[in-house]
Protein backbone atom coordinates (compact mmCIF):
# COMPACT_ATOMS: atom_id res chain seq x y z
CA UNK A 1 0.00 0.00 0.00
CA UNK A 2 1.27 3.29 -0.86
CA UNK A 3 1.47 6.38 1.48
CA UNK A 4 3.22 9.46 1.44
CA UNK A 5 3.12 11.99 4.21
CA UNK A 6 4.24 15.11 3.58
CA UNK A 7 5.89 17.66 6.79
CA UNK A 8 7.09 20.92 7.50
CA UNK A 9 5.30 23.55 6.80
CA UNK A 10 4.07 26.29 8.92
CA UNK A 11 3.92 30.15 9.17
CA UNK A 12 7.37 32.04 7.95
CA UNK A 13 7.70 36.21 6.77
CA UNK A 14 8.80 36.98 3.36
CA UNK A 15 11.99 35.71 2.87
CA UNK A 16 11.83 33.19 4.77
CA UNK A 17 12.80 29.52 4.79
CA UNK A 18 11.65 26.42 4.89
CA UNK A 19 12.03 22.13 3.99
CA UNK A 20 9.11 20.08 3.56
CA UNK A 21 9.56 16.69 3.74
CA UNK A 22 7.46 13.75 2.32
CA UNK A 23 8.16 10.35 3.93
CA UNK A 24 7.44 7.70 1.72
CA UNK A 25 6.38 3.94 1.90
CA UNK A 26 4.77 1.21 -0.67
CA UNK A 27 7.19 2.82 -3.18
CA UNK A 28 10.79 4.02 -4.11
CA UNK A 29 11.06 7.72 -4.08
CA UNK A 30 14.02 6.89 -6.20
CA UNK A 31 12.47 4.85 -8.49
CA UNK A 32 9.62 6.85 -8.94
CA UNK A 33 8.83 10.23 -10.97
CA UNK A 34 8.21 12.75 -7.84
CA UNK A 35 6.61 15.50 -7.96
CA UNK A 36 5.83 18.57 -5.38
CA UNK A 37 2.63 20.52 -6.05
CA UNK A 38 0.31 23.02 -4.24
CA UNK A 39 -3.05 24.74 -4.38
CA UNK A 40 -3.65 28.27 -2.94
CA UNK A 41 -7.54 28.57 -2.02
CA UNK A 42 -9.72 29.25 -4.88
CA UNK A 43 -7.03 27.99 -7.17
CA UNK A 44 -6.03 25.30 -9.22
CA UNK A 45 -3.19 22.69 -8.12
CA UNK A 46 -0.16 23.64 -10.14
CA UNK A 47 3.33 21.70 -10.08
CA UNK A 48 6.16 23.33 -8.41
CA UNK A 49 9.46 21.01 -8.87
CA UNK A 50 9.68 17.36 -10.41
CA UNK A 51 12.62 14.89 -9.97
CA UNK A 52 13.50 11.88 -12.37
CA UNK A 53 14.66 8.47 -11.22
CA UNK A 54 17.84 8.96 -12.98
CA UNK A 55 18.52 12.67 -10.68
CA UNK A 56 16.93 15.24 -13.40
CA UNK A 57 15.03 18.29 -12.13
CA UNK A 58 12.20 20.71 -13.28
CA UNK A 59 10.94 23.46 -11.89
CA UNK A 60 8.08 26.03 -12.11
CA UNK A 61 9.40 29.60 -13.59
CA UNK A 62 7.34 30.72 -10.20
CA UNK A 63 9.89 29.16 -8.34
CA UNK A 64 13.25 28.96 -10.05
CA UNK A 65 16.36 29.78 -8.04
CA UNK A 66 14.31 29.84 -4.94
CA UNK A 67 13.05 26.17 -4.25
CA UNK A 68 15.03 23.11 -4.87
CA UNK A 69 13.69 19.28 -4.93
CA UNK A 70 16.15 16.35 -3.53
CA UNK A 71 15.43 12.82 -2.10
CA UNK A 72 17.28 10.37 0.19
CA UNK A 73 17.25 7.31 -0.79
CA UNK A 74 18.52 5.70 2.74
CA UNK A 75 15.26 7.50 4.37
CA UNK A 76 13.09 7.09 0.88
CA UNK A 77 11.71 10.44 1.41
CA UNK A 78 11.32 13.35 -0.93
CA UNK A 79 12.33 17.06 0.05
CA UNK A 80 11.50 21.34 -1.04
CA UNK A 81 14.25 23.66 0.76
CA UNK A 82 12.01 26.43 0.27
CA UNK A 83 14.13 29.50 0.16
CA UNK A 84 13.17 33.55 -0.19
CA UNK A 85 9.50 32.53 0.53
CA UNK A 86 7.10 35.04 -0.94
CA UNK A 87 3.32 35.44 0.81
CA UNK A 88 2.62 34.29 -3.10
CA UNK A 89 3.78 31.00 -2.28
CA UNK A 90 1.26 30.32 0.82
CA UNK A 91 -0.48 27.50 -0.79
CA UNK A 92 -0.62 23.51 0.43
CA UNK A 93 2.04 21.71 -0.88
CA UNK A 94 1.40 18.34 -2.00
CA UNK A 95 4.30 15.51 -2.75
CA UNK A 96 2.74 13.05 -5.75
CA UNK A 97 5.05 10.12 -7.26
CA UNK A 98 3.59 8.19 -10.39
CA UNK A 99 6.04 5.13 -11.70
CA UNK A 100 7.05 6.30 -15.75
CA UNK A 101 8.72 9.79 -15.73
CA UNK A 102 8.73 10.64 -19.28
CA UNK A 103 10.26 13.74 -20.27
CA UNK A 104 7.61 15.55 -21.25
CA UNK A 105 5.48 14.20 -18.03
CA UNK A 106 8.65 16.14 -16.06
CA UNK A 107 8.17 18.99 -17.36
CA UNK A 108 4.78 19.57 -17.69
CA UNK A 109 3.92 18.85 -14.37
CA UNK A 110 0.20 18.49 -14.53
CA UNK A 111 -1.48 16.92 -11.30
CA UNK A 112 -3.69 14.66 -13.64
CA UNK A 113 -0.52 12.50 -14.56
CA UNK A 114 0.44 11.72 -10.91
CA UNK A 115 -1.56 9.14 -9.63
CA UNK A 116 -0.27 9.10 -5.90
CA UNK A 117 -0.44 11.59 -3.75
CA UNK A 118 0.27 12.86 0.09
CA UNK A 119 -2.32 14.96 2.44
CA UNK A 120 -0.45 17.95 2.42
CA UNK A 121 1.51 20.52 4.34
CA UNK A 122 0.06 24.16 4.89
CA UNK A 123 2.49 26.35 4.05
CA UNK A 124 1.72 30.20 4.75
CA UNK A 125 3.76 33.26 4.29
CA UNK A 126 3.41 36.69 5.83
CA UNK A 127 4.52 40.21 4.50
Amino acid sequence: QVSLVESGGGSVQSGGSLRLSCAASGLSVSGNCMGWFRQAPGKEREGVAGLGRLGSTFYADAVKGRLTISRDSGKNTLYLQMNSLKPEDTAMYYCAARPSCPALILQRLRKDDFASWGQGTQVTVSS
